[in-house]
């Protein structure tokens, strides 16, 4: 199965694969936007093996990490769930 997540763009290098820092939950990746050039800084994107293959908007990207934190199941207990 792959998995593709969404994203946060949070900085932009200028170089030829135009590797940005995308934020997934604070959690923070260097990853490729040459796939997705129109993507910028506060851009949402969909994430695959190190490359954004796709844009979305907010909304759809927070609906997305609902689900995704609702897969996580409840935390252990004594301690807070992720969500």
């Amino acid at each position: 199965m792959c998995l593709a997540v969404p994203g946060q763009v949070v900085h932009v290098d200028d170089d030829p694969l135009r590797t940005a820092t995308v934020s997934f939950g604070g959690v923070t990746k260097s990853v490729s936007l040459a796939l997705v050039p129109d993507a910028g800084v506060g851009d949402y994107v969909i994430v695959h093996v190190g490359f954004a293959i796709s844009k979305l908007d907010e909304d759809a990207a927070c609906r997305s990490l609902e689900l995704l934190a609702q897969l996580n199941g409840p935390g252990e207990p004594g301690k807070e769930s992720a969500t």
